[in-house]
């Protein structure tokens, strides 16, 4: 009994890790076990409708946490969106030039995505946690997505010639996916704080749920993810390609976030609000736009950035701040 409770106590002090090892034994035991298939089959796709529903009310509780006053744009937002669309015209002009080699664009094109695709809705739990300015992080994300509103209908035909996209068609989906996910909760929670503080104050008690929304979330995606990484078509370098490159981006675009951020005094913000991609979606807009294969690339990113910020949460916990 006291070696149960030892093992839930790490699972609880190792949150996101947990949920990651969970979504991939979860996956392989109702794939890979005959008996199980029917329950799988059936409780995989309400898992999939629950991801938009736990998104929703994990943004409402944090967002009730947040006064408008503190929802003010800074100079670091700006930079961060600047760097993000530079490297993303830098992919394209690679993407042009190596074009010809068509797995080497696959490549190119799961980089792309991974670099990209807007920031994370949820990154306000994770910086919560951290210790980060969660108003801050809310108005940079809604910049984030007006941004990717207007540079991936921009950048997407030089990608994929072929890919039929119109500017008003790609703007309009995108503007109903932010509106779905952040606007709606956003307004909500304003709404909620105003006209019933004591019910959001209980709400404001319970510190961590918007956190372990966040992570049921992640144990569902992670299980989807390797499904689709499993049933990939692609094989020998180029699938490796694109489960290890992300990784390396991953851990460029923190960096240079939390660089940017240093100058601000917000280093662990500006850190999230690169690193932690919208991966769902960069996912969604692969499958739509680009090269389906390459959707294996914003897959593997999903784990990459929690793996990291499952570290990041342990060290925080561990010794008070973040030396990274």
């Amino acid at each position: 009994m006291n070696y149960i409770i030892r093992l839930l106590h790490i699972a609880h002090r190792n949150a996101l890790i947990s949920a990651l090892v969970t979504g991939i034994v979860g996956y392989e035991i109702f794939a890979h076990i005959p008996f199980l298939f029917p329950i799988g089959k059936t409780a995989g796709p309400l898992l999939a409708q629950w991801l938009p529903i736990g998104l929703f009310l994990l943004l409402y509780f944090t967002f009730c946490k947040i006064r408008i006053s503190e929802m003010k744009p800074r100079t670091w937002h700006f930079v961060i969106q600047l760097i993000r669309a530079s490297i993303s015209v830098l992919m394209v002009l690679l993407i042009s030039i190596f074009g010809g080699n068509a797995e080497l664009k696959l490549v190119l094109e799961g980089i792309f995505i991974c670099f990209i695709c807007p920031t994370a809705a949820g990154v306000v739990v994770i910086v919560e946690k951290l210790g980060g300015d969660i108003g801050s992080l809310t108005i940079f994300t809604i910049i984030a997505n007006i941004v990717t509103m207007i540079i991936i209908p921009l950048f997407f035909p030089m990608v994929e010639r072929g890919s039929g996209i119109t500017y008003l068609t790609a703007m309009l989906m995108l503007l109903r996916n932010v509106t779905a996910v952040l606007v709606l909760p956003l307004v909500l929670s304003m709404l909620s704080r105003r006209y019933m503080p004591n019910i959001v104050s209980k709400f404001n008690k319970r510190k961590n749920i918007g956190f372990y929304i966040w992570c049921v979330n992640l144990a569902i995606v992670t299980g989807l993810t390797v499904k689709n990484i499993e049933e990939s078509t692609v094989s020998g370098w180029v699938l490796w390609s694109l489960l290890i490159a992300p990784m390396f981006v991953c851990l460029i675009q923190f960096t240079l976030g939390k660089q940017v951020g240093k100058h601000w005094n917000e280093s662990i913000n500006a850190g999230q609000a690169l690193g932690q991609k919208n991966t769902v979606v960069g996912i969604w807009l692969t499958l739509t736009f680009l090269n389906p294969l390459a959707a294996v690339a914003p897959g593997a990113y999903i784990l990459w950035q929690n793996l990291l910020n499952g570290w990041q949460l342990w060290y925080k916990e561990k010794y008070g701040y973040l030396k990274w």
